[in-house]
């Protein structure tokens, strides 16, 4: 049984959003035109408290792109985004909702970031999303969404860390970039992993 899972794709991480990723909004005819043709569509959605500690605000003297030993956990401090109950954490409004069966919030404690949708960066919390997948029967998991070098990355990686045959959708994903080249590096760390990069006119050809 074959899954997409649509990562955080949400206003924030939209142009003009709070933590904006460059042509992010590009991604989501794609995710549209693809969810409809999986069986299993889930997302990931990112869910913060207002006081979350990769947050620089809440760290007094620190910017945006610095880095801090969060719990044991090399944290890079972000924009105040995706807050609990504000426009920001919604789905682009173009996104297909209808389309979804399950989303799984993450990053909902304050102490811990959550890259994956699977674990929260110390994976030490499990989202739900591995158990729901495993009573689905699914064995195939296709992930896109934002971004590239951070949610993507670790989604992917923690899929095929937990044995699940993992695809990339490459075009269908979009990086932040704070250093140049991160979103290729990425790319490599995931293929490193176990994870296989492919495009959506291959699945396009496939479903045709």
């Amino acid at each position: 049984m074959k899954a997409l899972v649509l990562v955080d794709l949400q206003n924030d991480f939209m142009p003009g959003g709070a933590l904006a990723v460059v042509d992010g909004d590009a991604v989501i005819p794609l995710a549209n035109w693809l969810a409809a043709k999986f069986p299993i569509v889930v997302a990931t959605q990112d869910w913060h408290p207002h006081d979350h500690q990769s947050f620089a605000v809440n760290n007094p003297g620190k910017m945006v792109g610095d880095v801090i030993d969060l719990n044991g956990c090399q944290q890079t401090l972000w924009p105040a985004h995706c807050v609990q109950e504000k426009h920001g954490a919604d789905f682009h409004p173009d996104l297909k909702r209808e389309l979804i069966q399950m989303v799984f919030k993450k990053g909902i404690n304050p102490e811990v970031d959550s890259y994956s949708g699977f674990f929260d960066n110390n994976r030490k919390y499990p989202t739900g999303l591995e158990t729901w997948l495993r009573e689905k029967g699914v064995t195939d998991v296709y992930i896109l969404g934002l971004a590239t070098d951070y949610c993507v990355k670790h989604t992917a990686i923690d899929a095929a860390s937990l044995g699940f045959n993992t695809y990339l959708i490459e075009d269908a994903c979009r990086g932040v970039d704070l250093n140049a080249g991160d979103s290729a590096r990425s790319i490599s760390a995931m293929k490193d992993a176990g994870v296989k990069a492919i495009s959506s006119r291959e699945l396009q050809v496939a479903f045709a």
